[in-house]
């Protein structure tokens, strides 16, 4: 019988309201999915279809656990986003199905080393250092999908102060539309998560700040950068 030669990985999981643990496979995540974050970007979201982009699974910062700063940046970046737990998987799901397919909802941070990112962009680079980091991806409880929120106030807030506030309706690619387009690029399964985007207002953050994100009807995420 084969053995593992190292320590198998522990398997990265997220909370569930009510209990439970929702067994994380891979987190997939929306690039500039609000227009008006679109546009602080440099970005057209008239002329742009939905791309992806990927973190880590252990990427994750569960249970309101402290986030510490990442080294090799000077400009780490906040993005609040509503986060998608898939419970039953598929590939070439149909928009009108898509949200069967859907377990729960989650509030999330996609942390960005803006810099990292703007050079990877710049020679055409992947990004995956610029957001793909270890602790890049706070998220809160999964709340288990009943009513689908398709509109809801997002904010972020950062030492009490609101850094970032839209409506998940202001989203150019809703959640049924995200799952079906990535679909067709990827077969889902259960335990896969999706950051649907950010709305705009993204900026700075320092070591000692305390952010507090929140969806309506979804829950809040709360976590200090140390």
């Amino acid at each position: 019988m084969n053995a593992y030669v190292t320590a198998p990985p522990p398997q990265i999981a997220v909370p569930v309201q009510g209990g439970g643990l929702f067994p994380v496979r891979r987190v997939y995540c929306v690039g500039r999915n609000y227009a008006a974050h679109a546009r602080e970007m440099g970005g057209d979201p008239s002329r742009e279809p939905p791309f992806f982009f990927a973190k880590p699974a252990d990427a994750l910062v569960t249970g309101g656990a402290d986030t510490p700063y990442p080294p090799a940046t000077e400009n780490l970046h906040h993005e609040v986003e509503l986060v998608v737990a898939i419970g039953q998987g598929g590939a070439d799901i149909s928009v009108e199905t898509a949200l069967s397919h859907v377990f729960g909802y989650a509030v999330g941070l996609d942390l960005t080393r803006r810099d990292l990112q703007e050079q990877a962009k710049a020679a055409r680079q992947p990004w995956d250092m610029g957001k793909g980091f270890d602790a890049s991806g706070p998220i809160g409880t999964i709340i288990p999908a009943g009513d689908h929120p398709a509109a809801g106030r997002i904010t972020l807030q950062v030492n009490g102060q609101t850094r970032q506030s839209g409506d998940l309706a202001d989203m150019i690619w809703p959640v049924p539309e995200i799952i079906a387009a990535l679909s067709r690029l990827v077969r889902l399964a259960p335990g896969d998560l999706i950051f649907t985007g950010t709305p705009d207002g993204v900026g700075p953050l320092a070591r000692g700040d305390v952010l507090r994100g929140e969806i309506a009807g979804v829950g809040v995420l709360e976590t200090r950068i140390t």
